[in-house]
């Protein structure tokens, strides 16, 4: 079994800065990809940041320059900090890792619970 939880968000003021956590706990092999992702009321779920194994990244136009994706391959943990929040940043925001684990050799996308992230004065 695998897990991963989200911890971070919060209610912050416009131009406010956040750092999301998202840590991956079982019976893990390898972790390849993470993903941050995130989901405002009435939209789909749209992807912002990503992660590759060797440390590539990657934005949506969105929160490029003002968000940092990055990675702790020792703890299994996946950050996104984001600095200069806008009000349309305001959503659900989801982790997601490409895994393999102990049990099979193919690698299977894992999702966390979500943590709200809230932007308003």
């Amino acid at each position: 079994q695998v897990q991963l939880v989200e911890s971070g968000g919060g209610l912050v003021q416009p131009g406010g800065s956040l750092r999301l956590s998202c840590v991956s706990s079982g019976s893990i092999f390898r972790i390849y990809s993470m993903t941050w992702y995130r989901q405002a009321p009435g939209k789909q779920r749209e992807l912002i940041a990503h992660i590759t194994g060797s440390g590539s990244t990657a934005y949506a136009d969105s929160v490029k320059g003002r968000f940092t994706i990055s990675r702790d391959n020792t703890r299994n943990t996946a950050y996104l900090q984001m600095d200069s929040l806008k009000p349309e940043d305001t959503a659900v925001y989801y982790c997601n890792a490409a895994i393999i684990t102990m049990s099979s050799p193919n690698p299977s996308n894992y999702w966390g619970q979500g943590t709200q992230v809230t932007v308003s004065a």
